[in-house]
């Protein structure tokens, strides 16, 4: 193997590394449960089984729709802002939500994380199903607002739009195809002709 070869071998690593580190994604988003509507929430659980909350029976909460670019596992993690640290809990859902079938498509649920005002979970996602995240409180007078953050192998969209890479991923992706350019051209001059 001759010296072009392998510094195009390692320009094409470093290419990968940096373009699966694009990839990696986090978001943070804030909402309040505040004023929301009402449920009888489930009990926390991976997932969450009958009989609903006997103390969260009518309890506000907010839904923030997800999707991912990229099936792996994800870390969500809820703050309760404002009153700080109201005893906030979490749940997920797949496909669709009915506060009124509270156990329908619900995959997991969390109250403490690992502390009352944290809330949250790690689960595994697949890519372009539409996810619902559930943000409430531990029982009826429990709301408020909240802050989010999730964290995962690959873009995560909230709501309608999508994330944007930050610029030094763009730049580090940039600089790796610029130097495999550059190789190649050297490489080129230098051949027989």
């Amino acid at each position: 193997m001759t010296k072009v070869s392998r510094s195009i071998g390692f320009l094409l690593l470093l290419l990968v590394f940096c373009v699966s580190s694009a990839l990696a994604d986090t978001v943070t988003f804030t909402g309040t449960t505040a004023g929301g509507p009402t449920w009888n929430r489930p009990v926390a659980g991976t997932p969450p089984v009958p009989p609903a909350s006997g103390v969260g029976t009518n309890v506000p909460y907010s839904v923030t729709q997800l999707t991912v670019g990229t099936s792996g596992s994800y870390v969500f993690q809820s703050t309760a802002t404002n009153p700080a640290g109201w005893d906030n809990y979490t749940f997920l859902y797949q496909n669709s939500f009915n506060p009124l079938s509270q156990f329908t498509n619900v995959l997991i649920g969390n109250d403490d994380n690992p502390s009352i005002g944290l809330s949250g979970f790690t689960i595994n996602l697949t890519a372009g199903t539409t996810y619902l995240f559930i943000n409430t409180g531990f029982e009826n007078t429990d709301f408020g607002q909240w802050s989010a953050t999730v964290t995962g192998p690959g873009t995560i969209i909230v709501g309608g739009g999508a994330n944007v890479p930050e610029p030094t991923t763009m730049i580090l992706f940039g600089t790796g195809l610029s130097g495999l350019i550059a190789v190649a051209r050297r490489k080129r001059k230098s051949l027989p002709k």
